[in-house]
């Protein structure tokens, strides 16, 4: 279990934030300023101080990448069975099919540092920056009906994706930057967990309850259960092992993205049932990622 108790200090992270938001006065204003500064700013600079000086091996990229796809897959095909099972009405189906398969590239980059280091790190950033223009298309193609949106746009400024391109670039080249650049972007890395994941916490959402009722908890265990077995059963089919493996099933067990709840309500849709799954993930992630880590760990 040693493994799983080095989650406890990012999830303690995540509760703190949401104790700040509702005992500090510091208003909306504050944490939607603290989190374009995490999204612009400091996870980038994490994003490419990881992957520019991590080894990366390429040849298991492919299957590594691959496996994230399928497991992401069979989020979207689980997704797809709440319209018949459940017959939510059309919009809310629109807004929480996301929930099944996005994925909170936060959490995904603190506990993959603080589990296995740089390696770790550059390790997510590859598997999320192929990941976040492949579930942006879907979550954003399922909304498109009822709002406008350009789908291509939102993923050509995603800075997260920027920076792991820039960083693998950087790394091909055998770039090897000088020391008070390092110094600089050591220390944007360094506060990009803590903010961010307090960020997570203080978007954390409960009041009103959910109308999805066994909607939700379906899509609470396919988010953090179901995903997590096809990652493992498909990365060893493909021949992953150490740490692939181990990062590609923390990546499928992660808990829904908190920009799904923004892209819902930007497109009219369902933003109250969205707020609930991503609380609800993430809370019940607390226990089920360190299950999952532990569980890794005795396995390897």
């Amino acid at each position: 279990m040693s493994a799983a108790l080095l989650l406890l200090p990012d999830f303690v992270l995540i509760l703190l934030g949401y104790g700040l938001r509702r005992h500090l006065q510091l208003g909306d204003h504050f944490w939607v300023g603290l989190e374009k500064v995490v999204y612009y700013v400091l996870f980038p600079a994490l994003l490419v101080n990881s992957v520019m000086k991590t080894p990366l091996d390429l040849g298991a990229a492919g299957p590594l990448v691959l496996t994230a796809y399928l497991a992401m897959a069979v989020g979207m095909v689980l997704g797809l069975l709440v319209a018949p099972l459940f017959r939510p009405t059309p919009m809310v189906f629109a807004s929480v099919f996301q929930c099944s398969f996005r994925f909170n590239t936060y959490v995904a980059l603190a506990t993959a540092g603080l589990l296995f280091g740089a390696p770790g790190i550059a390790t997510m950033a590859l598997i999320t920056g192929c990941a976040v223009p492949l579930a942006n298309t879907v979550a954003v193609w399922m909304l498109a009906r009822h709002a406008e949106a350009n789908v291509w746009k939102e993923i050509a400024r995603n800075p997260l994706i920027w920076a792991t391109l820039a960083g693998l670039t950087l790394n091909w080249a055998g770039f090897v930057p000088p020391k008070p650049l390092q110094v600089f972007l050591g220390r944007l890395a360094d506060a990009s967990v803590a903010l961010g994941l307090m960020a997570v916490g203080a978007a954390l959402r409960f009041r009103g309850g959910t109308p999805l009722r066994g909607a939700g908890v379906y899509l609470v265990v396919v988010k953090l259960l179901a995903l997590p077995v096809a990652a493992w059963l498909m990365g060893q089919a493909l021949g992953l092992s150490g740490l692939y493996l181990q990062v590609v099933v923390l990546f499928a067990s992660l808990p829904t993205a908190s920009s799904a709840y923004i892209l819902a309500m930007r497109m009219g849709g369902d933003g109250q049932s969205v707020a609930w799954l991503i609380s609800a993930t993430t809370v019940a992630s607390m226990v089920t990622m360190p299950l999952w880590t532990a569980w890794l760990a005795s396995a390897q």
